[in-house]
């Protein structure tokens, strides 16, 4: 919780708290005064999880914390009425709902889940700009502070505060609500959600600036999401379980991706005994979750891909024809330069550099690939090994000027280094 001090058990308590009930509060509340008052609804969660702080290192843990902070947060909610006028037209309709919630017994969050996926919807409404949808997204459901999502996304604390205020006007002026859309509409809504989710979790698997490689608050609220939008009957679709799927396997490899030092690892290099079983396993659930349906979307093949080296012991032991096939499918399906750069890889392990340096060249020319360091620095892999080694030191000394992470670029220097004739 950004800004707030305490003991350091009842801080880490609250943290938790922040991340995991933040969100549900906040959807719960913005139900109850409308999708027109989320800053009111941000406010009096932000005072429950204050007062918190203030009262348990001196009262003592609740034993429910969860269904504490709803309380207070309920009561904060009565208070919000009494010193907002817009809200006097809807008084009787809001007691009601607040005195409901207050008489459920043990008062739980699980009670209010479903406010929760609406919130995931509205936020991720197709009338909001794309960055807006991620912001609120993180803001709202996620409960991170401005800073975090400008440091997670890579802008400026001015930036994402200027998103959210744009966010919330339009939610204002389009009148948005907080009902799931009919069944006509919902997939493309679906499709908005996903895409949102997925780049929530890349933003925290692959950071594209700073010491910090990965983000595992930001991988960890991607799966939550994609759990909760996967696991509703209502929102339920083979395209979130795949989603599911590949984000579980790729943040079970997260315990192997950084050495003890902060360095990168590559998946090849990487200890396979540090990988999160319990994330396989619930890949490999959500993909056979998948499979109930006729479409298969690009998660689908990218957790095909995924679980491939899942179920690879070594890897020596990586079946890379099976793998390359499944990129084929992709480029089919969602051609995309990325897509494409990724295939290289594939390819050469299975026809060799030479081949794969052919089928590089026109991705050079690919605008979307400007400045991006993997494409040098697949090239300059793949030049070494036809050994030529200036040319994979020329290719490298690219990569080093494009953006990237300070683990990827020191792991770009080793390489560099590791050539034979080159000089400090």
């Amino acid at each position: 919780m950004p800004g707030a001090t305490g003991p350091p058990d009842t801080q880490q308590l609250v943290d938790h708290l922040f991340r995991t009930r933040a969100g549900q509060m906040v959807a719960w509340l913005t139900r109850v005064f409308g999708p027109a008052h989320i800053d009111l609804a941000e406010e009096v969660v932000q005072d429950a999880l204050v007062k918190a702080l203030q009262q348990w290192p001196y009262a003592g843990v609740p034993a429910n914390p969860g269904g504490w902070l709803f309380r207070v947060a309920r009561n904060g909610a009565l208070d919000v009425l009494r010193r907002h006028s817009a809200l006097q037209s809807r008084t009787d309709a809001i007691v009601v709902e607040l005195t409901r919630l207050a008489e459920t017994p043990d008062l739980e969050p699980r009670a209010v889940e479903d406010d929760e996926l609406r919130m995931v919807f509205m936020c991720c409404h197709p009338a909001l700009p794309r960055d807006a949808r991620v912001a609120l997204s993180l803001k709202t459901v996620g409960g991170f502070s401005i800073q975090e999502i400008a440091r997670g996304v890579l802008g400026s604390e001015s930036t994402i505060a200027q998103r959210l205020v744009r966010a919330k006007r339009l939610i204002r002026e389009l009148r948005l609500d907080l009902e799931l859309p009919e069944a006509a509409v919902l997939n493309d809504r679906l499709d908005s959600v996903l895409e949102v989710i997925y780049l929530l979790f890349n933003e925290g698997y692959n950071a594209h600036a700073g010491e910090d490689l990965i983000r595992t608050d930001l991988c960890g609220e991607a799966i939550r999401l994609g759990r909760l939008v996967a696991g509703s009957p209502k929102t339920t679709s083979p395209a979130a379980h795949a989603l599911v799927s590949l984000m579980a396997f790729q943040a079970a490899r997260i315990p192997a991706r950084v050495d003890e030092e902060g360095e990168l690892v590559l998946l090849e290099d990487q200890d396979r005994g540090l990988w999160d079983a319990r994330l396989i396993a619930l890949g490999f659930h959500h993909l056979e979750l998948s499979a109930d349906g006729p479409v298969i979307t690009p998660y689908h093949v990218q957790a095909a891909i995924a679980s491939i080296h899942a179920r690879s012991t070594d890897a020596g032991a990586t079946p890379w024809p099976e793998i390359l096939a499944h990129y084929d499918d992709l480029l089919e399906i969602h051609p995309s330069p990325v897509v494409a750069l990724n295939r290289i890889v594939a390819l050469a392990k299975v026809e060799g550099p030479r081949v794969a340096l052919d089928a590089l060249a026109p991705l050079e020319h690919e605008p979307v690939l400007a400045g991006y360091y993997l494409l040098p620095s697949v090239k300059a892999r793949l030049l070494a090994e036809t050994g030529d080694r200036d040319g994979a030191a020329a290719c490298y000394r690219v990569a080093l000027q494009c953006p990237c992470s300070a683990p990827e670029r020191r792991l770009l220097l080793r390489r560099l280094q590791a050539l034979d004739g080159w000089i400090s």
